[in-house]
Parts: C-alpha cells; structure tokens; sequence
C-alpha cells in the first residue's frame, strides 16, 4: 500500500500519482511529478516518506505550496490522509494507505476508552465464569440452605456426617482371603491308563532295539 495523490484540478482531474519514494514536483522534465503551467516553479516542491509518514517542503517556489489553504512554512511539513495538497494552483487530495490511517487512528484513541474496554472485558469474563458454575450444578449462596454456615475457607461447618452400614452377622471382617490357595486337580482314569500303556510300549521297542544289537554283535563275532 502507498500513498496517492489525486487530481482535482485541470485537464487531469481525477488521476491518481503514487507516491511510493521521495518525490520530486515542478515544471522541470527530471520532476517526478511534472506539472507543466507556467505558475509552477522548475523545482517546486519535495514529498518525502519515511516510515510510511508523508512530508512535503517547498523549494522557494514563486507561488508556494499550500496545505488545506495555508502556505507551508520553511522545512517538511507532514501531510496527513484527505488534506488538500496544493502546488501554486494545481490542487490534489491526499490518500493515505490503509493500513496507516488505521494506524493514526488507533494512535490517536484516548488511553480511558481502552481502560473502559479493559474493564468491560474482564467484567464479562467474570459473568461467563459464574454462568458455567451455574451450568455444572453449581447452587448460588443465595440458595444454600441457611443453617448451614461457612467457614473463612469456604468450607461447611456443623455439617453431619453419614455413619457407616452394618456388618453383617457371622462375617469376621480380620479373616483374609488366600487368592492363591492351591486348588485340586482330578485326573481322569483314562487319562492315566493312556500314559501307562504309552510308557510300556516304549520299554518294549527299546528292549527289542537291545535285542537286536546284541545279536548283531553276536553274528559279527562269529563269522569273523
């Protein structure tokens, strides 16, 4: 965003100039904005800008340089957004970026409208905090029952506390529970008869395996 001026005077009326550096304005054909009238000096007048602030100052022109109708004084004047620019006859209108005439105007709020909305602020924090208390179940003071009066803490006092259930006859509440209380395991019969034959079976291959390498041995002897 720049700074413009527009043209209200003359043939060009309505054209918009930006002004994105410090410009030079005149008659002459270096000028930045060149204004060709003979009431207009070769080198008229300078715009500076620096940090997005506008100043003008007049080069000792013959007919001056004007803001609003008042001749600029020696040295820059600062130009402020909708002023009328003026170079000898030739008038513009000065347009400020947006975000700097927001700026001005943020700068030039008074510091009691801030505390006022500071404290408007924090005035309805308050009132959505006791509205959500109200929400959670929250019973206003006022609602409390008034025999019940409250400590410096907030707390309850003379408030009766619940007595605990009976325990039943015949339950020895000292008796603890093993959890791991070995259990007994019944093996069926058919089960343990399976193992015994599965056991015999393997005693009788590996007699027979015993066997038949003694006899080997034996055959082994004699034919050699």
């Amino acid at each position: 965003m720049t700074w413009k001026l527009q043209t209200i005077t003359g043939e060009f009326a309505g054209k918009e100039v930006d002004i994105d550096r410090d410009m030079l304005v005149g008659r002459h054909q270096d000028a930045d904005i060149l204004i060709q009238s003979a009431d207009v000096s070769r080198r008229h007048a300078a715009l500076f800008l620096k940090e997005q602030v506008l100043t003008v100052q007049d080069l000792g022109s013959s007919n001056g340089t004007f803001i609003n109708d008042t001749k600029v004084a020696e040295g820059e004047t600062i130009v402020k957004d909708s002023d009328i620019l003026q170079f000898a006859s030739h008038k513009f209108s000065v347009l400020a970026p947006a975000q700097s005439a927001q700026t001005l105007q943020d700068v030039q709020q008074p510091s009691e409208a801030i505390a006022t909305a500071e404290i408007s602020s924090k005035v309805a924090v308050e009132k959505t905090a006791a509205a959500e208390m109200l929400e959670q179940g929250m019973p206003d003071l006022k609602e409390r029952d008034s025999s019940v009066q409250l400590s410096r803490d907030g707390m309850p006092q003379n408030v009766g506390i619940p007595k605990p259930a009976p325990i039943p006859e015949g339950v020895d509440v000292n008796t603890t529970v093993n959890k791991h209380e070995a259990c007994e395991v019944n093996i069926p019969a058919t089960c343990t008869e399976k193992e015994l034959e599965t056991q015999k079976n393997a005693n009788i291959g590996l007699m027979a395996l015993l066997v038949l390498v003694i006899v080997a041995l034996v055959a082994w002897f004699i034919f050699n």
